[in-house]
């Protein structure tokens, strides 16, 4: 992966690219984070042919954050439009979001359907409430408390030595340089709730997977369902925590690839390049 900046309406976006010339899919991260601490799972999914862009979203990862009135799903998506901008990307592309990235990936898609091919959201926030499930909901939680069951996430993670480092490098300085972006985003992305824009973008048959773990401890399971009722998917659930992408890049990449295969963006026989432990 190659490391750089990006000039980006008078400033500047932290990014990584897999390869020359337009890309194929746009990554956005989780919270807290930034693209380098998925850089494993990226370059597996770029090995096995796709042409990847992950910025690091605003107040993330080395990119200045954006002004609080703009600091919503609204404003992100904004943001994610000018750097495809920035990019010289005209053509749709393939967007798959992780946790908070996933919510910034469906809002694109509602607010800028010209620019969004298709979507794979991963372990994603925004189904909201949900009263017809038993459970805690999303929005019960107090923001200090994201923060908690992420670092219990991370520590549960398999191979938690190897993937640590790479996590930290990046929440920490996140934390000490952007402390007020951080706390404002987990403000937000704790209430919410794109089930409305998920139907939207359903009515619109863009093609859709929705990805959920199975030991999932900050997007509960019943928020996850109620995602895939507005979104009309039926879901696909794979072992793991929240953060199981990071830690296991072969199944990230398979996964990917044959949500894509799924919905017809990519034709099934890309995914014979996938290395043969992909689902491990």
């Amino acid at each position: 992966m190659e490391w750089s900046r990006i000039e980006l309406e008078g400033t500047y976006a932290a990014h990584a690219t897999t390869g020359p010339g337009r890309p194929d899919a746009v990554f956005l991260h989780g919270w807290g984070i930034g693209p380098h601490a998925y850089a494993t799972a990226l370059v597996e999914l770029a090995g096995a042919g796709c042409t990847l862009a992950a910025p690091g979203q605003p107040g993330f990862g080395g990119t200045p954050p954006l002004a609080g009135r703009d600091c919503s799903f609204a404003g992100y998506a904004r943001w994610t439009a000018g750097y495809l901008d920035a990019l010289g990307v005209r053509d749709p592309v393939v967007v798959v979001g992780h946790s908070f990235g996933g919510g910034v990936a469906l809002q694109l898609a509602h607010d800028y359907p010209d620019r969004v091919s298709g979507l794979v959201l991963c372990n994603a926030v925004g189904g909201g409430l949900d009263p017809g499930a038993p459970g805690q909901q999303a929005a019960d939680r107090p923001w200090w408390r994201w923060g908690r069951h992420l670092g219990s996430d991370l520590l549960a993670l398999p191979h938690a030595a190897r993937v640590l480092p790479a996590v930290l490098g990046e929440a920490v300085p996140n934390l000490v340089h952007h402390p007020v972006a951080m706390w404002r985003v987990a403000g937000f992305v704790r209430h919410a709730d794109l089930r409305a824009q998920a139907s939207v973008v359903r009515a619109r048959r863009l093609p859709m997977s929705v990805v959920g773990s199975d030991r999932d401890g900050v997007v509960p399971s019943n928020s996850f369902s109620a995602l895939c009722r507005a979104a009309g998917v039926r879901g696909v659930v794979v072992p793991g925590n929240h953060s199981w992408l990071i830690a296991r890049p072969h199944q990230f990449a398979d996964v990917v690839w044959r949500a894509l295969v799924e919905v017809g963006i990519v034709e099934r026989a890309l995914v014979s390049r996938l290395p043969a432990d992909a689902a491990a």
